[in-house]
């Protein structure tokens, strides 16, 4: 008897001092009533930040919106940039980046991506009457050809691991980095061809997509979690449910076709 009750105050004793399970991400945002979303609201149609109302729009502040209704909480804007946005991550700033983020393997080393939602690579974008001029990486990387990149993101790394006689340059402002092409300040751009065909479509018989549908390299877009499986389970399920009953192509209809 003595033996049981002492393996009984044990066993007690063991569950009283062990650590109390901690609520997952997604328990947090649901009790806190707040998604908070990263994004540089520099990367039109994914998002864009209005500089006289500074609200955000596009389409991921469209699917953000959604998402924070299936959740059944508010949304909370957390700008960043390129540049800073995985030391943002990092500091645990926002739970969740959109706004046209590619999936890449150093992000992935520090948190989760949810389902791809777009599969595109990078093309180049050019004025018209120079399209045909840079068909392929070969044509672009000449000596004085400007090829101008937006700082920090995907744009410019890929510049650099594929170009070694072009002339690179940075421009910081990616709202109006693509006026730099029109007024032939810079040559070309090299970017997602998602992004491609809506500057087009801004800049119809000035700016021109080059082969968009043929791109050079492969990538995904997706949504960047914190790493919480609860939470990528959640995303994952949302928009499996939107691409089924047609939410995703609705809003993909508003800023794409």
């Amino acid at each position: 008897m003595l033996r049981v009750l002492t393996c009984l105050a044990a066993l007690l004793l063991s569950i009283a001092s062990a650590p109390a399970q901690q609520p997952s991400r997604l328990d947090q945002i649901i009790i806190r009533g707040t998604l908070r979303v990263g994004m540089t609201g520099d990367y039109r149609p994914f998002t864009f930040l209005d500089k006289e109302t500074q609200k955000f729009g596009g389409f991921d502040v469209d699917m953000a919106e959604s998402l924070g209704k299936a959740l059944g909480v508010k949304i909370e804007y957390v700008q960043t940039a390129w540049s800073q946005m995985a030391g943002d991550f990092d500091a645990d700033k926002f739970d969740i980046a959109m706004g046209g983020v590619s999936i890449t393997l150093d992000r992935q080393k520090k948190g989760l991506f949810s389902t791809p939602i777009m599969r595109e690579g990078k093309t180049p974008i050019a004025r018209c009457a120079d399209k045909d001029k840079y068909a392929d990486l070969a044509d672009i990387d000449k000596s004085g050809t400007r090829v101008i990149v937006n700082p920090g993101g995907t744009n410019e790394r890929f510049a650099r691991a594929h170009l070694k006689s072009a002339d690179i340059r940075v421009y910081n402002d990616n709202v109006t980095i693509f006026d730099e092409i029109a007024k032939g300040d810079a040559d070309l751009m090299m970017t997602d061809a998602s992004e491609t065909r809506y500057q087009q479509k801004l800049h119809p018989g000035v700016l021109c997509a080059v082969h968009p549908e043929k791109p050079f390299d492969f990538a995904e877009k997706a949504y960047w979690l914190q790493r919480d499986e609860a939470l990528k389970d959640f995303v994952d399920q949302w928009l499996h449910i939107s691409m089924q009953d047609g939410s995703f192509a609705k809003i993909y209809a508003t800023w794409f076709e």
